[in-house]
């Protein structure tokens, strides 16, 4: 028998136990199906995480304080710790050329009141390069300037957020808010930004960095953002910042400079080994199904035995005997991978529509991977009953009743 014919009688065979052929197969469609799911979910995690880190601005670095090792390393006692000042910042925008930008950042969390409004809300701490280096705009009114932050003014930009809890429809310009127990003036509002990455950039009050440290009595920096003046030099932005740092901090790297694309890395690893370790996991239903294919197919060889007594006797050796039923649950496999495929790319496609805020994106190597290996679950759990099928005596098999 060659290869076409032996296909065309094991789908016959199938076909002639169709609800049967389909339990079996539906191990395998799941298992399948789960695999491109799970792991089209990670890289549509990763396409997000991506895009977000670029809609907060390109060419950008974090400087923080505090050592931070890459390879398995600790990060340095609070003691140990040399912290981040304004002056800082202003020294790196000063001695670097290749620096367009650099924001000293302070971060935190206030009581902010209007008439007989009350939140609470982070207030962030910034200068007027912040908003073009994160690409943030303003809807309303205008954002904070230099003049703002070398006089000290008490003016604050209000997130889209804050401002309609506060102040509902009306126009907020000019109207007097209180932070804590400092009066402040609103000279602009934010255009809609949203969630990114799990910080709502809508509920947030920027003030000038110069007030916040009053406001919060300190000059401890969560950290200074920089923006380099292209993809080309930032690199050389990186060793400018660490060479300027390093002298002001009397030769101690007591901080970590962090770009865009060792936060993706660090994301994605962790984002690898979770898509490895649920993909594994769902590759534990192909297994199940693989079993179930090799108990149906013992079934068959024992309802089939008298057939097989009667191939033997015509003329059909042990090798057809072995390969007609070892297609039959590859068949069963390959056919679970096909519909699996479909289940999985259609469920992908369409979670997005439903739920927008999960992501994904089909990884076609997933595919490949999911379906070679129900194949290879076919062809692994149907070599015992195909050989069983193929070594019976032909005359013990003619006398099964």
């Amino acid at each position: 028998m060659d290869v076409i014919e032996v296909a065309a009688v094991s789908w016959d065979s199938l076909r002639c136990n169709k609800l049967r052929s389909f339990l079996t197969m539906l191990g395998v469609i799941i298992g399948v199906a789960a695999v491109i799911l799970l792991v089209s979910i990670g890289e549509g995690a990763r396409r997000y995480i991506r895009k977000e880190l670029g809609g907060l601005g390109t060419n950008i670095l974090i400087v923080v304080p505090g050592k931070t090792a890459k390879e398995g390393g600790m990060h340095m006692g609070a003691s140990s710790v040399r912290k981040l000042v304004y002056d800082d910042a202003v020294l790196i925008k000063r001695r670097s050329i290749h620096v367009q930008y650099a924001v000293p950042v302070i971060v935190g969390t206030s009581r902010v009141k209007q008439a007989g409004n009350v939140r609470d809300t982070y207030i962030v701490g910034v200068t007027e390069e912040y908003f073009p280096a994160r690409n943030l705009s303003i809807e309303l009114g205008r954002a904070i300037n230099s003049n703002d932050v070398e006089a000290r003014r008490r003016v604050c930009v209000l997130g889209r957020t804050v401002k309609r809890d506060l102040f509902g429809d009306a126009n907020p310009l000019g109207a007097p808010v209180k932070l804590g127990d400092a009066r402040y003036r609103v000279v602009g509002v934010m255009q809609r930004k949203g969630v990114t990455l799990g910080y709502d950039l809508d509920d947030v009050v920027f003030i000038p960095t110069t007030s916040a440290r009053e406001l919060f009595d300190t000059d401890a920096l969560l950290n200074i953002t920089v923006k380099a003046r292209s993809e080309q030099v930032l690199e050389a932005a990186k060793r400018d910042i660490r060479r300027i740092l390093m002298r002001r901090h009397a030769g101690r790297e007591d901080f970590t400079i962090m770009s865009q694309d060792e936060m993706l890395d660090v994301m994605g690893k962790v984002l690898n080994i979770m898509t490895a370790v649920l993909a594994g996991i769902a590759s534990i239903s192909l297994v199940v199904g693989g079993i179930g294919i090799m108990n149906i197919m013992l079934v068959s060889v024992r309802e089939r035995t008298r057939e097989i007594g009667i191939r033997k006797a015509v003329g059909a050796k042990n090798r057809d005997i072995l390969l007609q039923f070892l297609a039959e649950s590859t068949v069963l496999s390959i056919t679970g991978g096909l519909g699996g495929i479909v289940l999985g790319g259609v469920t992908a496609m369409l979670i997005p529509l439903f739920v927008d805020f999960l992501p994904t994106e089909i990884a076609w190597w997933s595919v490949l991977l999911a379906f070679l290996f129900s194949a290879m679950v076919g062809v692994f759990f149907g070599v015992y009953p195909a050989r069983k099928a193929a070594l019976y005596d032909p005359i013990v098999a003619l006398r099964y009743e």
